[in-house]
């Protein structure tokens, strides 16, 4: 089972990362004004993620998904990386750079899996 782990940031706001049952940090939040504000957007991941569709923008010609969505997209040093946008198209949570986009659909995948459930600490 997965984890999101909020903690405050150093400019007064509050961030929270996904983690894997291994530990590892499968994604990442933006900077939040507050901790009720940044509580809404661990609901929305655990929300949105499982049922997002994945548009591939690395494939030419690619259909444009609906939202809620995992956008997978190749970044300017060539490796690939995700962000998962809710209903109202704004981002919820982005993934680190992968080499491979093998990888990077397997860290969408964990994303999925480990947020729908996952239990929310606070540091």
């Amino acid at each position: 089972m997965g984890k999101f782990v909020i903690s405050a940031t150093k400019n007064d706001g509050f961030k929270f990362n996904l983690k894997a049952t291994n530990g590892q940090v499968i994604a990442t939040s933006q900077v939040y004004k507050s901790l009720d504000t940044c509580k809404s957007g661990v609901n929305s991941v655990m929300t949105n993620a499982p049922i997002a569709a994945l548009e591939d923008q690395t494939v030419e010609g690619f259909e444009t998904a609906k939202h809620p969505k995992f956008e997978l997209y190749a970044d300017k040093a060539g490796e690939f990386r995700f962000r998962l946008k809710a209903k109202n198209g704004e981002i919820i949570a982005t993934g680190e750079g992968y080499t491979t986009k093998k990888a990077c659909e397997a860290g969408i995948e964990s994303v999925r899996k480990n947020s729908a459930d996952a239990q929310i600490v606070e540091e």
